[in-house]
């Protein structure tokens, strides 16, 4: 894998661990949370002056040290109708929205580690969209305590009550009690048993798997 792959790779490694940071418009710059969207897009609750703002740039998170800025477009839409699953989405992952409007996120350019990336990097459909809803369903009626265990290897934090949100063949979105875990998953999967497989080989690794936040 070349240099610039690698980079690549990160930066969408860190994006999809990374789902909360702060949104920068017309001088205000505010905390911000997004959600994953199985087309490639994401989502996310906004501000009308987002939606009117001539750039628009999403910072994930902004700690100084290793960021990810995303430059965006957000395209209004309406929770209602097919569109209205878009909101819903987002809402499983991060619970009641502090504004009523609504927009898709499509990433244009970004900036990490000093390159800068296409967006088209960052642009993945999620490969196993027509499994997803099953596999959720089936990794939280399942044994929690294996969600739990792979947590607290990853991150060395605790879940008590993990709820799984979404998952996209090499990762599991969990949701905690005030924020979404990623477990980027060391083998890939296609179903609820290799999900299961994958994350009792990431408990076996002890933490080795980059440790991230969403």
């Amino acid at each position: 894998m070349s240099e610039n792959s690698e980079i690549e790779e990160s930066a969408y490694g860190w994006l999809r661990g990374h789902l909360a940071g702060f949104i920068r418009f017309d001088g205000e710059r505010v905390a911000f949370r997004i959600a994953p969207m199985p087309d490639g897009r994401f989502v996310a609750p906004v501000m009308v002056a987002m939606l009117l703002a001539g750039e628009v740039v999403i910072e994930l998170p902004d700690d100084g040290e290793e960021d990810l800025h995303l430059m965006v477009t957000l395209t209004q839409f309406h929770d209602r109708g097919e569109d209205g699953r878009a909101a819903d989405r987002w809402r499983a992952y991060h619970g009641d929205p502090p504004d009523v409007n609504w927009a898709f996120i499509e990433v244009d350019a970004a900036k990490f580690r000093g390159y800068f990336i296409d967006g088209e990097v960052f642009r993945r459909p999620n490969p196993i969209l027509a499994d997803e809803p099953a596999i959720c369903r089936a990794l939280n009626a399942g044994d929690r305590n294996l969600l739990r265990r792979a947590i607290d290897a990853a991150f060395r934090i605790d879940a008590a009550d993990p709820l799984v949100v979404g998952v996209d063949g090499s990762g599991i979105d969990v949701r905690r009690q005030f924020d979404v875990v990623r477990l980027a998953l060391p083998t890939p999967f296609t179903d609820a048993a290799g999900a299961e497989a994958a994350l009792r080989t990431l408990i076996d690794r002890e933490g080795n798997p980059r440790r991230t936040r969403a």
